[in-house]
């Protein structure tokens, strides 16, 4: 980019960066309501998933057509795949509702990100992580609690059975921090982390594509062309990394719920 910068003296390259992550307000600056671009990308994800599924509920037929079928296949997906899979039936029945809501949701937020005139996950800026991770940490703590009681669930997150006791000195502290730390920091750093990257990528590549064709000049316009293809590959496995995250997410927290209420782990 520099190169083709000094070859064309008027031409100026400007590469994505965090302030991507951080846009002014559209609406409302300056109150509890104000209103970004990555606040507006969230709001259209959300009431795009709650039209997909009222629609879906409204004309569901016992013979299914294709939009339908779609549905269906991601709802039985999260029921039988995650929840069932992890937690067994008769626990498993009783948050597959959230772990489906989980999946989705954050799924929509992340496909934002390759969506055109949207180009950015809501997932991808803190806050909506930290939401997420939070609503898994109080879930399974308090499922945990309403199980066992708070020492009984102390003791079965803390002193797993079957441990020398002088082992406990080593390892109750480390599954301390894991039960209340790691596993929401986990949670959301590898959320938030995976969407910044994937828009960043995504956006020097278009923009760069953008510049070689329209602004370089001599053979350097060629450049535009691999660029666009790696544009184009990394747009492929940015839907694919959506998709896997939500995934993830929806299965870890089938884990930690698993973890928090099965007898031993």
């Amino acid at each position: 980019m520099p190169l083709a910068a000094e070859e064309d003296s008027g031409a100026v390259f400007h590469p994505p960066s965090l302030a991507d992550f951080f846009p002014p307000a559209i609406w409302f600056e300056g109150t509890p309501f104000e209103i970004n671009r990555i606040i507006l990308v969230r709001l259209i994800a959300v009431v795009a998933l709650m039209l997909i599924f009222i629609i879906g509920a409204r004309r569901a037929k016992l013979v299914p057509g294709r939009f339908q079928s779609i549905l269906e296949m991601g709802l039985d997906f999260c029921r039988n795949s995650i929840a069932y899979e992890i937690l067994g039936e008769k626990d498993g029945k009783k948050y597959v509702p959230i772990i489906t809501t989980i999946f989705f949701a954050v799924f929509f937020f992340n496909i934002t990100g390759v969506i055109p005139f949207l180009n950015i996950a809501g997932t991808s800026v803190i806050g909506l992580p930290i939401i997420f991770a939070l609503w898994v940490y109080f879930l399974y703590l308090w499922q945990g609690v309403k199980k066992f009681g708070v020492g009984g669930y102390l003791k079965h997150s803390l002193f797993p059975p079957g441990v020398p006791w002088p082992i406990y000195i080593l390892l109750t502290p480390v599954e301390a921090l894991q039960v209340f730390l790691l596993r929401p920091a986990t949670l959301v750093i590898r959320l938030l982390a995976n969407m910044m990257a994937g828009h960043l990528l995504l956006a020097l590549c278009f923009a760069a594509t953008s510049f070689l064709f329209f602004e370089a000049s001599g053979a350097l316009k060629a450049f535009g062309a691999v660029t666009f293809v790696a544009g184009f590959a990394f747009f492929l496995l940015e839907v694919f990394v959506a998709a896997l995250q939500a995934y993830v997410f929806s299965i870890l927290t089938a884990v930690y719920l698993q973890m928090s209420i099965s007898e031993e782990h």
